[in-house]
């Protein structure tokens, strides 16, 4: 099984949940998006800005077009 890694940063719309942030990274990364997306809930659990940081993510980061 081969990995791709994309080189572009775009939010994904076909495997998204709430804004297809976590998805996007994933993709970008070549992780899988459950895995992202369970480090950003653990996340929130700490102290800081994470929610923010997501919100800005969603609103940087284009839509993939495909």
């Amino acid at each position: 099984m081969t990995t791709t890694v994309k080189t572009t940063l775009t939010r994904s719309r076909h495997d998204r949940v709430l804004g297809g942030v976590c998805a996007g990274l994933a993709e970008r990364f070549g992780w899988k998006p459950k895995t992202v997306r369970i480090l950003f809930v653990v996340s929130c659990l700490l102290p800081g800005p994470q929610l923010l940081a997501y919100l800005a993510l969603w609103i940087i980061i284009p839509a993939d077009r495909h």
